[in-house]
């Protein structure tokens, strides 16, 4: 497959083998969230944005698997490097409990292990003076270990704050954070104090024009909650706040400066830890490393994972408990390869300028989507390639998604009505004129024709 010329070229999706595939995961699977009948074929071509299935159908793919592959199929800027090492096993081992390199000393290693993964994740952290960090295996497991780091520094705290509309992970400790769809929370018990207050998504709000009911009178409900502002929690009780800078699966909501940065002034100003979840927006999605550099917020700890491979839990060393086993993972930063694909793909962002790409082609993408906006797309909004689109109703979203699919183009709902395109950090112009334009053929077979909200 030449990436610079493939295009998609399906033929009724799902085939007679894909059919056979999923009929073969759902003999013994338990229901989840396979989001489209699309069966990747791990034997067959695929590059970048574009895969082939187990009918030999040329899709693009505008998820990246929902952010995990953040560079696509078998891109050359990892398999370049991958190819290098004779790979040992076992590949996943107790990474937290046993030491591991390969050769005489971290410099001259044979390949990258978890502790270059941890030195890379250190550098693009340095501007919070962030210098430590716990691996574990996924993304709900760092937002578990940043609320453990948060209440072990604060020892007295019973409270923490989550934000309306978000998403943190599937463990229990993480759904008494979600307060997105009680599909993920209902009927399971909650972390006590975990207070709620709105996420302002009105991405051009001010204080005086905010009406989402985070600002009130001269303050906010982060702030006014507070005893020396007027309310009832002591600040010294309070471990931590937690939101994500730009709210993932909750519909790609983005916050106005001003939401921003009174969280940030609030945070800085008592003296409470600052958890940022950047599970879905980190590592260079929105143009930036992390989606917190785009705004007036000092993050105390970063939660990262998908496109490390890795869960990581970064903040600085003071917040961290001394005491040896009071974090612990049998297999975090254990697996050989996720160690050696999360630090690749730093350095790939890096080496080949790839936030630059991300703010350049996000824009192109941007412009492409309003400019060929139908009546009923609500609004295109985004950062770098953290893409979204809203429709009028959820059923038009449901049938762009199925129309975009008939044409050989993978996206992905998020919130209620909205679409989120995520195409590979490296995407050309090209394949973004060619995913835009098959993604507002969709939008127009879609309308305009009224669907039931």
């Amino acid at each position: 497959m030449d990436r610079h010329t493939a295009e998609p070229d399906t033929d009724g999706l799902p085939g007679p083998n894909a059919e056979q595939w999923i009929a073969h995961y759902r003999d013994n699977a338990a229901p989840s969230e396979y989001s489209h009948e699309f069966v990747w074929d791990v034997t067959r071509e695929a590059d970048g944005p574009f895969v082939t299935d187990v009918d030999g159908n040329v899709l693009m793919d505008f998820t990246c698997h929902i952010g995990a592959a953040p560079l696509g199929y078998n891109n050359e800027k990892m398999l370049g490097k991958l190819r290098e090492f004779d790979l040992v096993e076992p590949m996943k081992i107790a990474g937290q409990d046993l030491y591991f390199g390969s050769g005489s000393d971290p410099e001259s290693a044979a390949f990258p292990g978890s502790a270059h993964l941890m030195d890379r994740l250190t550098d693009v952290s340095d501007a919070y003076g962030h210098d430590t960090v716990f691996l574990s295996n996924s993304g709900a497991e760092a937002v578990e270990n940043a609320i453990k780091v948060s209440h072990d520094h604060k020892p007295a705290a019973t409270h923490g704050y989550a934000f309306g509309g978000s998403f943190h992970g599937r463990t229990l400790g993480t759904l008494s954070l979600t307060k997105s769809k009680s599909v993920y929370t209902r009927r399971y018990p909650e972390v006590a104090g975990i207070e709620t207050v709105p996420f302002c998504a009105d991405r051009t709000c001010t204080p005086a024009t905010c009406d989402c009911g985070f600002f009130a009178a001269d303050g906010s409900r982060l702030r006014d909650a507070l005893t020396p502002e007027g309310g009832h929690i002591d600040p010294e009780e309070v471990a931590f706040a937690i939101l994500e800078p730009i709210q993932g699966v909750g519909g790609y909501r983005f916050p106005s400066e001003a939401f921003m940065a009174e969280v940030g002034a609030v945070t800085d100003e008592y003296d409470i830890p600052l958890i940022v979840d950047e599970v879905q927006s980190g590592i260079g999605r929105t143009g930036e490393f992390w989606a917190a550099d785009h705004y007036d917020i000092d993050p105390d700890i970063i939660s990262a994972a998908k496109g490390l491979r890795v869960g990581a839990t970064i903040g600085r060393s003071e917040l961290f408990p001394d005491e040896k086993n009071r974090l612990g993972s049998t297999f975090g930063g254990g697996d050989l390869l996720a160690s050696m694909m999360g630090t690749f793909t730093i350095e790939a962002i890096t080496d080949h300028d790839l936030l630059a790409n991300a703010t350049d082609r996000g824009r192109q993408a941007t412009e492409l989507l309003l400019d060929g906006a139908e009546d009923h797309v609500v609004d295109v909004r985004g950062k770098g390639l953290m893409l979204a689109v809203e429709f009028d109703t959820p059923d038009r979203r449901d049938d762009v998604v199925a129309e975009a699919l008939a044409r050989g183009l993978l996206t992905l709902g998020c919130g209620k009505k909205t679409i989120r395109l995520l195409p590979p950090l490296d995407s050309t112009e090209r394949e973004i004129d060619l995913g835009t334009s098959l993604f507002l053929d969709a939008v127009a077979a879609a309308g305009p024709a009224p669907t039931t909200a």
